[in-house]
């Protein structure tokens, strides 16, 4: 490619800079000949401030000084022991047959060491420090540096992975620490500062507002309540501090929203403090973490099921199911009702709810507020131990036996199928459930688009909440809906939960 030929004037240039000051517009012209070498003219305007004396930009140095040497930088190590035998070929039947069941055991690989890198907070003097549990997962070796680069080793004290936190000690005294904020009392808006050791290139400061609170990802905890950020969090940055405008701690730093792998896109997470407080306290006394348990299950007021149980506004957690003998239960609580209120407190989503009845301990007693068929009412719930958390199971087989579809526009594209025990147990509901399970569902159907969608293998026992225990049940109902929205209660995989499915 042949080079581009530039050719400069060699007329008088004038640069017209454009600035904003807080009292006016200041307007400066800089004017400079490239023949007669005269200096730089520099025209003010009158009416404004003198630029020598104008404030200086303000600085958080002072606030940082005394913040950072609280924050550390945690390196793992991971020894993952070699298999006891090469995979692949040399685990075929076939060579054990002719070589011996030794053969191969001589080829297993060696061990091999995996190293992490985190961050942590110091919250004692005597070297009690807080993290993410993932930093130090599965670790054999911890390592904490000080920013006055001591590494001392430590032993982990206890882990919560349902919020992703832990707590480690190191033999250290008179170590400097961070106060916590009441991090309920942030706001949107308030100026933070996320501190950390990104990619290991050592302790880093970046700088941002509080976005967003109360923010439920999915996915990345079982309990989340974060606090969002656009101050940068990037790998490395998990466990270390997100402090405000004072130095005070609002949040642990734990994840990103990231497109890929190109790292930070300003929406980083943090776990609010007065969660991490409460998680952390338990772990110091017992090891380990007990929470509050009601015993029913919750779900989030959409539009289209506030329409349905005709509530005033979509505030609140829908109860979509009782579990028996548990608190709930003998408090009164029933399916359908909205529970709007705790201890005082308004309730505006399942989420919410949950947190504050987690962060609360067995034994203690839960006021709510509840609407029930349009009246409101209170419980006292007292609150028993949550068990731990279960993993689900297997969707059932194919079963493409029935072609029933609903007869009116809100389930079309939907076949059904009368529920049997041998299906009840594919699909893992009790095996006294009586309804329909869902053969298939149409990608362009109602049903597909509902929120949350109707999924195959989805047990449909209430049609209009009423109760459906065959196919001739589901088509009846169906068809008194003359084609209008339809809710439904469903049974999926043992957990009951309310759909409406719109009309076509």
């Amino acid at each position: 490619m042949a080079k581009e030929k530039v050719q400069f004037r060699r007329s008088t240039a004038i640069l017209t800079l454009l600035a904003a000051s807080l009292g006016g517009g200041v307007i400066a012209a800089l004017m400079v000949s490239s023949r007669s070498g005269a200096p730089v003219q520099v025209a003010v305007d009158a009416a404004s401030p003198s630029m020598s004396t104008a404030a200086p930009a303000p600085s958080y140095a002072d606030m940082l000084s005394k913040v950072t040497p609280a924050v550390v930088s945690i390196y793992t190590t991971q020894v993952i022991k070699g298999g006891q035998q090469m995979p692949g070929i040399f685990s075929d039947p076939f060579f054990q047959q002719f070589f011996g069941p030794g053969f191969g055991r001589n080829q297993r690989p060696r061990n091999q060491t995996e190293h992490g890198l985190g961050s942590g907070v110091i919250f004692s003097k005597d070297g009690y420090i807080l993290t993410n549990n993932h930093v130090i997962d599965k670790a054999t070796d911890i390592e904490v540096q000080l920013l006055d680069g001591r590494r001392i080793k430590a032993k982990l004290v206890g882990t919560d992975k349902d919020t992703d936190v832990a707590v480690l000690k190191i033999t250290a005294q008179d170590l400097p620490t961070l106060s916590f904020a009441d991090s309920s009392k942030a706001r949107v808006g308030d100026l933070v500062f996320a501190i950390g050791n990104p990619f290991g290139v050592g302790q880093t400061v970046t700088m941002g507002i509080i976005s967003a609170k109360g923010r439920a990802v999915g996915g990345i905890e079982t309990f989340e309540d974060f606090i969002q950020t656009d101050a940068s969090i990037n790998p490395g940055n998990s466990g270390g501090a997100l402090v405000n405008a004072n130095g005070a701690v609002v949040g642990i730093n734990t994840a990103i929203l990231a497109n890929g792998s190109e790292g930070n896109q300003g929406i980083g997470f943090a776990i609010p403090i007065d969660l991490v407080h409460n998680v952390m306290s338990q772990l110091v006394k017992n090891g380990k973490v007990v929470r509050g348990f009601i015993g029913v299950g919750l779900q989030t007021i959409t539009p289209d099921l506030q329409k349905q149980f005709n509530l005033p506004n979509t505030q609140g957690a829908l109860v979509r199911e009782v579990e028996p003998g548990k608190p709930g239960e003998k408090a009164g609580l029933k399916v359908g009702d909205d529970i709007v209120g705790i201890n005082g407190q308004p309730v505006h989503d399942s989420n919410g709810l949950q947190i504050a009845v987690i962060q609360m301990q067995p034994g203690q007693t839960a006021h709510l507020d509840v609407i029930r068929n349009g009246q409101k009412m209170k419980f006292d719930v007292t609150l028993a131990e949550r068990p731990a958390t279960t993993a689900t199971g297997k969707r059932f087989g194919n079963n493409n036996n029935n072609n029933n579809e609903g007869g009116t526009s809100a389930l079309e594209g939907v076949t059904v199928e009368t529920l049997t025990p041998d299906i009840a147990q594919q699909v893992q509901v009790p095996a006294s459930t009586k309804g329909v399970v869902v053969d298939s569902v149409a990608d362009d159907s109602p049903a597909a688009s509902a929120q949350p969608p109707l999924q195959r293998g989805d047990v449909i026992t209430q049609v209009n909440r009423q109760p459906v225990k065959n196919e001739d049940d589901y088509n009846r109902l169906i068809n008194q809906a003359k084609g209008e929205s339809v809710l439904l209660y469903v049974n999926r995989q043992g957990s009951n939960i309310f759909i409406v499915v719109p009309s076509k």
